[in-house]
């Protein structure tokens, strides 16, 4: 069965961000270490998930979907139209796209010194990978992916790559887990 394009983004957008679920602050966008011990603790990570699944269901209507994507599209319009009138001016639209720049000139500049000495990821096979990862979260096959199948796939990941079994995941274990992976390859942009 093929997924529609729009879901394998919205839905792969998700279970990529998991992944980052078990990246330490300073480590890509991760943000489950909460006490900054250095370890990730299952409660830790379920958390940060549940907090990832919210932030991707735009529409509120509990899976990952097509809807999601039209949700955060009508979202992006309201943000546009400044005045609420129900349209968006040139002039509005320009703003819009001034200030979208401004943020993101604004991310690479803190991101900068992070990145250097660093590759980013490679874009060959991305949407295979996200599609296989589509497939294994989307249990009954509906296509979506509910916040059940969100939270059993990001257990799974936090299972592998807690490689001693103690119920938590170092930062060791966190570079082993994103370089499995990768294949073994490299450091990616991940590992510090």
């Amino acid at each position: 069965m093929k997924y529609a394009k729009t879901t394998v983004a919205v839905a792969a957008a998700a279970l990529l961000g998991s992944a980052a679920l078990l990246a330490a602050p300073g480590e890509g966008r991760g943000k489950a270490d909460t006490n900054g011990d250095g370890a990730i603790s299952k409660t830790e990570m379920l958390a940060a998930a549940d907090a990832r699944f919210a932030k991707m269901d735009a529409n509120g209507d509990g899976v990952l979907n097509k809807g999601d994507k039209e949700a955060r599209a009508k979202q992006h319009f309201a943000k546009m139209d400044a005045d609420g009138n129900g349209s968006v001016t040139e002039a509005e639209f320009l703003a819009a796209k001034q200030a979208r720049m401004e943020k993101r000139q604004a991310r690479h500049a803190e991101m900068k010194g992070k990145r250097k000495g660093r590759k980013g990821m490679r874009r060959g096979g991305k949407r295979g990978k996200m599609m296989a990862m589509m497939k294994k979260a989307d249990i009954n096959g509906d296509q979506a992916i509910s916040r059940a199948e969100f939270t059993a796939a990001a257990e799974a990941r936090f299972v592998k790559a807690d490689a001693n079994g103690d119920g938590s995941v170092t930062k060791e274990e966190r570079r082993a887990a994103r370089k499995a992976m990768r294949g073994g390859k490299g450091k990616g942009r991940y590992a510090g």
